[in-house]
């Protein structure tokens, strides 16, 4: 069965994933297939993993939401602090 909405992130999975001996060997001895090729290697796991990616959002896609959100908002800001300060800089000019 796969699961629908947002990834719950597990701390413990993320080490596990990173630091298995299969992991180990598959990197130091170049068994690894290309990118894509999970068809090839294995079909039921590409479906599952495919259907998967595409039917759940990680919890962290809010947070980016919002960042970017924010950053838009500083950015625009900064935008119009740095136009009105050459504005007032050109004015300072004129009159000297």
């Amino acid at each position: 069965m796969v699961r629908i909405g947002f990834r719950i992130p597990s701390l413990k999975k993320r080490i596990s994933a990173r630091t298995s001996l299969k992991r180990y060997v598959r990197n130091n001895l170049g068994l690894k297939a290309p990118r894509g090729w999970g068809w090839l290697t294995n079909p039921r796991k590409a479906a599952y993993n495919r259907v998967y990616n595409r039917t759940t959002r990680g919890c962290l896609v809010i947070v980016v939401l919002m960042g970017v959100t924010i950053t838009v908002g500083v950015a625009r800001a900064c935008l119009v602090y740095s136009a009105s300060r050459a504005g007032e800089q050109e004015q300072q000019q004129s009159h000297d």
